[in-house]
């Protein structure tokens, strides 16, 4: 699941050629575990996965502990087999579950890729299941035999999607990178929630940002520049984006047709990949009129919560504290940050399938700022991020300007690797806010709406901050 989303997402934003070892996320080990979804955020560079040494076939799935093997075999039916148990073993809900489920949507999976390829079986039916995980993997590994390993492939990924967790991840295994980083350079577009599209994501869809000295930088693209086609497949449905032109990102070259909301010029253009330079996030800010500080957080990375920390050593009376497109991060920040803002308040809950609810509270040993605060938000701002912006609305602790966050908040992932070299990450815990409400698929609404338009983007105005001005 993780290796096809990073690879349509980063066709979908262009920012590189998508070798999986460069733009899938870092996989923690078992003890740090990581509120972000996949490919973390869209707008960061990322590192290569760590994974263990292979496990010995036969053998369950391993937790993710050190470094990639050198080589493994392919994948096979026994990684099907451990990619089953694992998820039954070690997901949140997976002692529960039916396990006629997974197999269903692993055999969905698998027949779609034989039939898109036109290796469809005669003989390849679904056989009797009883809700019994050991004999119902005995009976479905006897229809597969010795099993098409493209199809088994998709099988797993099918699999994991079937969960419908948004923290559930395959990341298949891959070759180290080659060479410098490629792409076409847009970075980010305005139907982005978390990891994939936004399925209430409103017309027009249009570029968010661009990459200095990238492809798409040198043919004038500009962030508001409105996407009218791909290829020359329509990016809005009547009054829907549409969601199937992500695919369409895959080609090289890609020709877009855009619209320049400033002058209403509508041009083709053909983009190729071409180098690009990837820069890791990094806080920064400005000082508004009136003395208030704005900082851009653009994830909660290790140490970001010291850096905007730092950014506000004067103590301010006011923070902006801008999140829009922060994916998310490391759950130690959130609470880290959090504590410059409010001592002694619980900021989440990480809830496991049996027993008590394991608060998380404010890192009260950070001193606090005394200022006031006030954070923006967007469909962009996912997982930690989510995580992060449910404590504030919860503990009354500032106000949220901008649109509802993005709701891919499920719980943190923590990896496991398969015999073949490729790692499943699965949530052990679910997160709930600070009243133990459920913010995964929801978001987290505003106080105050304030929308970014292409128009917007284009003249560079920004009403999101231009409102929280006006509440300091």
């Amino acid at each position: 699941m993780l290796a096809a989303m990073i690879r349509t997402l980063c066709a979908a934003v262009l920012v590189t050629a998508c070798s999986m070892s460069a733009s899938a996320p870092a996989l923690p080990p078992v003890s740090a575990p990581v509120l972000q979804p996949v490919s973390a955020p869209v707008l960061q560079p990322v590192s290569a996965p760590v994974l263990q040494p292979v496990s010995a076939p036969g053998a369950g799935c391993a937790a993710v502990t050190g470094p990639p093997p050198r080589s493994a075999p392919a994948t096979s039916v026994n990684t099907l087999r451990q990619a089953y148990f694992c998820v039954l073993d070690n997901y949140h809900s997976g002692p529960v579950m039916d396990p006629r489920a997974l197999l269903k949507s692993a055999l969905a999976a698998y027949t779609q890729d034989l039939v898109r390829r036109g290796a469809d079986r005669a003989d390849l039916r679904s056989p009797a299941l009883t809700g019994n995980r050991d004999t119902d993997w005995a009976a479905f590994a006897k229809v597969l035999g010795t099993g098409d390993p493209a199809a088994l492939r998709a099988a797993i990924t099918g699999m994991v999607a079937g969960l419908h967790d948004n923290h559930a991840r395959w990341v298949e295994p891959t070759p180290p990178p080659q060479g410098e980083p490629v792409g076409m350079g847009i970075a980010g577009v305005s139907a982005e929630q978390g990891p994939r599209f936004d399925p209430a994501a409103r017309p027009p869809l249009f570029i968010t940002r661009v990459l200095p000295g990238s492809p798409a930088a040198k043919a004038d693209i500009r962030p508001g520049d409105i996407m009218v086609k791909v290829n020359g497949v329509p990016t809005v449905i009547g009054d829907t984006v549409n969601h199937g032109i992500i695919d369409l990102f895959a080609a090289d070259p890609v020709r877009l047709t855009l619209k320049r909301p400033t002058t209403g010029r509508t041009r083709t253009v053909e983009l190729r990949k071409g180098p690009i330079t990837r820069r890791p996030p990094k806080v920064t800010s400005t000082t508004l009129p009136g003395g208030a500080v704005h900082v851009r957080l653009p994830g909660f990375h290790e140490g970001a919560a010291d850096e905007v920390i730092a950014e506000l050593k004067g103590r301010p009376k006011a923070v902006v504290l801008d999140l829009r497109g922060n994916g998310g991060g490391s759950p130690r920040e959130v609470t880290r940050l959090l504590g410059a803002f409010a001592h002694g308040k619980v900021t989440s809950y990480f809830c496991p399938l049996k027993g008590d609810c394991v608060p998380n509270r404010t890192d009260d040993g950070v001193p606090l700022l005394g200022s006031r605060l006030i954070v923006l938000t967007d469909r962009a701002c996912a997982s930690a991020c989510d995580d992060f912006s449910a404590a504030v609305k919860g503990n009354g602790l500032g106000t949220l300007v901008g649109t509802r966050t993005a709701g891919a908040v499920s719980g943190p992932g923590e990896g496991y690797l398969l015999d073949d070299g490729s790692v499943l990450i699965l949530p052990k815990v679910r997160h709930l806010g600070p009243a133990r409400e459920i913010i995964d698929t929801i978001g987290v609404p505003v106080d105050h709406y304030a929308p970014m338009t292409a128009l917007d983007l284009a003249t560079g105005r920004d009403p999101a901050l231009a409102k929280a001005l006006t509440l300091l």
